[in-house]
């Protein structure tokens, strides 16, 4: 069977793709931030409730009382990246989530498991000593399972060619676990999420060692060591990773492959010296290296998804079918939408900042 068969047709779009991709590009950077946070300090929280129980009770009692909150964020950030990839890959994206139905769908009962172990691991906190380890484990597994569904298929879409497996299996249970790429592509983004969770706590006690609080330069100290040494495993991860990509998928010869190995580069000295400065203790020039080359990682991963749907389709080849008037619509929402997000932000934050002072 020819797989091109399989692909729907697309249906038109109301302005040109490169519009959709500049608002895919965006707002996945936000949500890839505050994804990385949420699952980083969920996972640093748990592995000291399991190794180090009373002796990191300040750090995993700050985590407890924020991650319901960054949850959230990661949730609504993380609804328009997916609309916006629908837009330009929709007929690649509704068939891959069709194949692995079962699962995509779980992807809403796990993500209320994980919310609501949240709430319990916070505001239990002070009167639970094991349920600390059981509902932050909880909570992280929840989130781990959701990015393996997540990346699951983002990679069934790539591969049109594994899509008539349906007709052996038409029950909804496929997942792309064939991709030799699935396993470190997936150790990739949690190793990352560490690293950045780490960095976060370093930020967060950088800040609070500003306005006075005691004995912080532990806690910078030890969010630094999280972000360094997950960055120096991930350094390895993401050579498997690309080890393991189609031979003569990149091309330095060509314009997508050049763009792509000198993007790499500059991540991977950005990542180099952000660890570098991170060992300083310098948390600030840290984190904006570490912004870049998450921003550079997101255009790599973009490269990657055209390399591989370039035997069945480019973005460029979309109908288009002229309607200004409701995009212009859509941005004023998307603008107002932000405006509405940092103010809740900073409501959140002036309302556990005066919580902290009358405590």
């Amino acid at each position: 069977m020819n797989p091109a068969t399989l692909i729907p047709a697309p249906d038109a779009i109301p302005v040109g793709w490169g519009w959709f991709q500049f608002l895919l590009t965006l707002t996945f950077y936000l949500h890839i931030l505050a994804m990385n946070i949420m699952l980083g300090t969920v996972i640093i929280a748990f592995f000291h409730h399991a190794v180090s129980e009373g002796k990191t009770s300040p750090l995993t009692g700050q985590i407890a009382g924020k991650l319901p909150y960054t949850i959230a964020l990661t949730v609504n950030l993380g609804v328009a990246p997916l609309l916006f990839a629908q837009v330009i890959y929709g007929h690649f994206i509704y068939v891959s989530s069709i194949l692995m139905g079962v699962f995509w769908l779980s992807i809403v009962a796990l993500l209320i498991l994980g919310y609501y172990s949240a709430y319990i691991y916070m505001y239990k906190y002070q009167t639970m000593r094991l349920g600390r380890i059981v509902t932050s484990g909880m909570a992280m597994l929840s989130l781990l399972c959701i990015g393996f569904f997540l990346s699951n298929n983002m990679t069934l879409m790539l591969h049109p060619e594994k899509w008539q497996r349906f007709f052996d299996h038409p029950n909804g249970f496929l997942l792309n676990l064939g991709d030799p790429t699935l396993i470190p592509r997936y150790l990739h983004m949690v190793v990352s999420a560490i690293a950045v969770g780490g960095l976060a706590i370093a930020l967060w006690y950088t800040y609070q060692k500003k306005k006075g609080t005691p004995d912080c330069d532990r806690w910078i100290r030890h969010g630094c060591n999280w972000f360094a040494t997950a960055t120096i495993v991930n350094f390895g991860i993401g050579f498997w990773f690309f080890g393991m990509l189609p031979q003569n998928l990149i091309n330095a010869h060509t314009l997508p492959g050049a763009a792509f190995s000198l993007l790499l580069v500059a991540a991977i000295i950005c990542a180099f010296v952000s660890v570098i400065q991170a060992q300083r203790d310098r948390v600030l020039p840290a984190t904006w290296l570490t912004l870049v080359m998450i921003l550079l990682m997101i255009f790599m991963r973009d490269i990657l998804r055209s390399l591989y749907l370039n035997p069945w389709f480019k973005p460029a080849t979309l109908p288009v079918e002229p309607a200004w008037s409701p995009f212009l619509v859509f941005l004023l929402s998307l603008v107002a939408g932000l405006i509405l997000v940092g103010w809740m932000l900073k409501t959140t934050y002036l309302q556990l900042r005066a919580r902290e002072v009358r405590s």
